[in-house]
């Protein structure tokens, strides 16, 4: 019996306990080593209509999306029809966001490695006709610039969603027409779905929420975020294997299943080449050109995270290795079934060790409080950070806007010192212990921006 069949047959035994233990009601997984693919799934898509998960199920792969919609970037580049370097506004001379002057400056490249510094989460849905791109852009006018292009890293959406426009207008077609035509066709997907009327034909996952902290999950009654942001991962579902095939395909310097060029291996290198370090925060080493990358003991992965409406998936691919896994969920809490099933085929199949789940110390030292307390915001939340009588320093998150209207539910916790300008919530999210870094100054000592990966800025002392 080969590793990976030790492996599947874990999994087959593991999964629907795994599962359970965590409230996901169902899951999908893939794992490739070289040429094999063996794929496993456990659950419901639906505890509504206990419809069982099968491989072949299709869920929201979310933001892994725009890992496909910069391969679609980079395709023009090898054509000639695309240069990262230059303005936004060569390819868009309409692109407007709050700031001119920075609207002016932003590049390609700096949408593609999240450096482009306005606020990336802008989820307005401009109804659903191929034109929906094309509007969003008129959306962005108002949009505040929280920071100089290029200066730092924080996660954008918004600026996906510009990438995927600027796609259409190289391409002369839809978003939708572009990647079935330059990804889907040349990869032989056949259970990958760009929007509810294509995913229907399919056994299709639908997300599931916990109304209040600690419910059972219930099915969404939204199954996909505006069609607007499918460049950035609002509408994307697929099965694992699918998915596999276009990490392969990365793996593999850019060839197809049939052999032929789907992407050059000057722009397959050229995405895991670093682009920006990434705030110390226990996530991944640094970006490159859609690619999230993990420096990990025993070598480098690459990968990329997806969350939508109650569904999460995940992607890790060791190079060098031929190895890779996706996972992929419809609740409860799947960063758990993640860790343990990325963990062993990542440490067993691509010899890399993942990093631990970070815990908050309970005799971790006092924090200087006068840094952090304040409170942050960005377009999805406000975050007030507070002392107590005792010292202790407290966060709490109120959803606003469309993270409102989905039913997300406030967070609060208390925080600790882990390292640096870098501390831990003693309550987990969603399973897990996120870190949150303090970024900047604002002149008098206080922190500018709360980082969680995307940065929110300081709005009041």
């Amino acid at each position: 019996m080969s590793k990976l069949d030790e492996i599947c047959a874990w999994l087959r035994h593991r999964l629907p306990d795994l599962l359970a233990e965590n409230r996901v009601p169902g899951a999908a997984v893939a794992v490739c080593a070289g040429d094999e693919i063996a794929d496993v799934a456990a659950g419901t898509l639906s505890t509504a209509t206990g419809v069982e998960a099968t491989v072949d199920s299709l869920f929201q792969i979310g933001s892994i999306t725009k890992v496909l919609t910069a391969t679609l970037a980079m395709q023009l580049v090898d054509e000639g029809k695309l240069d990262l370097d230059a303005p936004v506004r060569t390819y868009l001379p309409a692109f407007r966001i709050g700031d001119e002057r920075a609207a002016e400056r932003i590049t390609v490249r700096q949408l593609m490695c999240h450096v482009a510094g306005f606020e990336g989460d802008v989820f307005t849905d401009t109804g659903k006709g191929d034109d929906c791109i094309e509007r969003y852009l008129g959306v962005l006018h108002q949009v505040p610039q929280l920071f100089e292009p290029g200066e730092m890293f924080s996660y954008n959406n918004a600026g996906y969603c510009v990438l995927g426009r600027i796609v259409e207008v190289v391409r002369g077609k839809p978003f939708d027409d572009c990647m079935r035509t330059h990804l889907f066709t040349p990869l032989g997907l056949t259970h990958a779905a760009n929007d509810p009327y294509e995913a229907i034909i399919h056994r299709t996952a639908v997300g599931h929420i916990e109304r209040t902290p600690g419910a059972p999950p219930e099915p969404t009654h939204v199954w996909a975020l505006a069609r607007s942001n499918a460049p950035a991962g609002s509408m994307l579902a697929m099965r694992p294997r699918d998915l596999l095939v276009f990490a392969r395909m990365h793996l593999a310097g850019g060839l197809g299943p049939d052999g032929g060029s789907v992407l050059s291996p000057a722009s397959v290198r050229a995405m895991r080449r670093p682009q920006v370090t990434l705030p110390d925060s226990e996530q991944g080493t640094a970006w490159g050109l859609g690619w999230e990358l993990f420096d990990l003991p025993g070598g480098t992965v690459f990968g990329h995270d997806g969350n939508t409406i109650g569904q999460s998936a995940f992607l890790r691919a060791v190079p060098g290795r031929d190895v890779a896994v996706a996972i992929v969920t419809n609740g409860g809490l799947p960063r758990r079934v993640f860790a343990e099933i990325g963990g062993r085929v990542l440490r067993e199949l691509g010899g890399v060790e993942p990093p631990g789940q970070p815990a908050p110390d309970p005799a971790a030292p006092p924090l200087d409080a006068s840094r952090y307390v304040g409170t942050y915001e960005s377009s999805t939340c406000e975050t007030t950070v507070s002392r107590d009588e005792e010292g202790r320093l407290w966060l709490e998150r109120v959803p606003i806007g469309i993270t409102a209207e989905l039913d997300e539910a406030p967070y609060r916790t208390e925080l600790v010192a882990w390292r640096g300008d870098t501390l831990l919530p003693v309550e987990p999210e969603r399973g897990v212990h996120a870190p949150l870094a303090f970024l900047g100054d604002d002149g008098q000592g206080r922190a500018l921006y709360l980082h969680t990966g995307r940065a929110d800025r300081r709005v009041s002392p």
